[in-house]
């Protein structure tokens, strides 16, 4: 490694009891997407205490910002994230579900160690372009609500990300691998029916059932799903039943679908079908729809190039040292779980060489993933994420870095429970210098950065970025 390179990492690794800290803050202040005014808050005082230009409310939302250094060409992005999940409060460290706060929020996707993991990668970029004076522009962006808002889809669609050259992401989750998963498009789709209300005994005939409605059009759906890509996801939830008074029709009753495939406009299509149910649901029981457009994210556009540069980087820095305690947590979190199937099963699965399957099977009864894994063949996901929309605007890479135990499933009680682990923080700097050093290498060698666009172009075929939110549809704040 060159020593440019090498002192930039080691820049993060000097930053450390402030890196840690700064997690552990936002770990201690759960917030869920778009409500996230003390993260926003601290994060842009500390951009701005670090020598970062901030601008605030991009997009015209209020916790969304961005932190630029440098000037001038080539611009890399890091993407950070830093909202939690509803309902998943627990004790840190507890080894058994404890809540702090019950029905409250918790960190149980790993955000705050996510967006100080991406912060630190951007501060190495600019300790690098710093010191050996060199053009080129480090930006760090707050991106509010992934968990169900797509706060980047919002941005992108308002051009936040363009003139980016490349932009680099993290996860965490328990093993340290580039992801290599075309994530699904979706949209997200409130339907709410309106009927008339009565005595359900005395006058039947004068009401009409919103609630009805609702049901019938769910049946709809379940008959609709035999005629779609087997690829296609629908999910749905009853968020307001119309009351829990047995003898009143329900005047009002809504449900929230999520809608995912693998290309835009087959989801365009299937949001098509799904509204002409419940149009005919509401035709049948008499009463109107309302169909409200909450968001949307794009499908995301793998980057060979980019993924190969992270994986050299993955090989080339050193993984974290797990000492003797890590090791006896992560034992004591993996006896809570019934089962260890885990994505790293699912990876190995995948394995496409006898290096590769050598490899798997030198690391698959490990307690902690630490090991980085080889590069997986390209494949389609199941899950959905706005980094996708970011992917469309620049050649995008993330990788999956290793801070849970291993089987430890993400958006669980147990995850928020290791989330100020010694564990956790150290695969969160860890993944801060591979991408750091991905960065790095790109900024020295420019046509890594002219391949990507190229391929970029190929895979889009040409297509400009057309974002799947309706222009008047605002960021859908609870």
């Amino acid at each position: 490694m060159k020593p440019e390179k090498q002192r930039a990492l080691d820049g993060i690794e000097a930053l450390k009891e402030l890196l840690w800290s700064m997690s552990d803050t936002l770990w201690d202040h759960p917030e869920t997407g778009y409500h996230e005014r003390f993260a926003a808050q601290l994060y842009c005082e500390k951009l701005e205490e670090l020598g970062f230009q901030v601008e605030r409310r991009l997009a015209g939302i209020e916790t969304a910002f961005s932190g630029t250094y440098g000037s001038g060409g080539p611009v890399i992005g890091f993407l950070g994230e830093f909202d939690a999940l509803p309902g998943l409060s627990q004790q840190a460290g507890c080894a058994r579900q404890s809540p702090v706060t019950q029905g409250g929020p918790g960190h149980g996707c790993g955000h705050n160690l996510l967006g100080v993991g991406a912060l630190a990668a951007a501060l190495g970029v600019k300790q690098y372009l710093k010191e050996n004076n060199l053009p080129g522009t480090v930006k760090f962006f707050g991106c509010p609500a992934e968990e169900g808002g797509s706060g980047k889809g919002f941005m992108a669609r308002d051009g936040v990300f363009d003139g980016l050259d490349a932009a680099f992401c993290w996860h965490p989750g328990e093993v340290n691998s580039v992801a290599t998963e075309s994530t699904m498009a979706n949209y997200q789709i409130c339907y709410h029916f309106h009927g008339v209300a009565s005595h359900a005994a005395m006058t039947p005939e004068l009401g009409r059932s919103a609630l009805d409605a609702l049901e019938l059009m769910n049946t709809g759906v379940q008959y609709l799903r035999e005629h779609v890509p087997t690829d296609t996801r629908i999910h749905y939830a009853i968020t307001n039943a119309g009351g829990s008074a047995p003898g009143t029709v329900q005047a009002y009753a809504e449900g929230l679908y999520l809608l995912r495939a693998r290309q835009l406009p087959q989801v365009k299509d299937l949001f098509h079908r799904v509204n002409n149910i419940a149009k005919g649901a509401a035709l049948m029981t008499d009463t109107t729809v309302d169909i409200e457009f909450i968001k949307a994210c794009s499908n995301s556009v793998i980057n060979t190039e980019l993924n190969q540069l992270m994986q050299r980087n993955l090989e080339q820095v050193p993984p974290p040292c797990f000492d003797q305690a890590d090791l006896e947590l992560a034992q004591q979190f993996r006896a809570t779980l019934d089962k260890t199937s885990t994505y790293f099963d699912a990876l190995a699965a995948e394995a496409d060489s006898p290096e590769a399957r050598e490899r798997f099977q030198a690391d698959a009864h490990s307690v902690i993933h630490a090991a980085p894994l080889p590069l997986a063949r390209e494949r389609q996901g199941f899950v959905s994420s706005d980094v996708g929309d970011v992917s469309w605007n620049c050649p995008v890479a993330q990788i999956n870095g290793a801070t849970l135990p291993a089987g430890i499933a993400m958006h669980s009680w147990q995850m928020v429970a290791l989330g100020k682990s010694p564990l956790a923080k150290k695969g969160m700097l860890y993944a801060a210098k591979v991408m750091a050093a991905s960065a790095i290498d790109a900024l020295e060698d420019q046509s890594i950065l002219q391949r990507a666009q190229d391929e970029l172009r190929r895979r889009t075929g040409g297509q400009k970025y057309d974002s799947p939110i309706p222009p008047d549809v605002k960021p859908h704040i609870s």
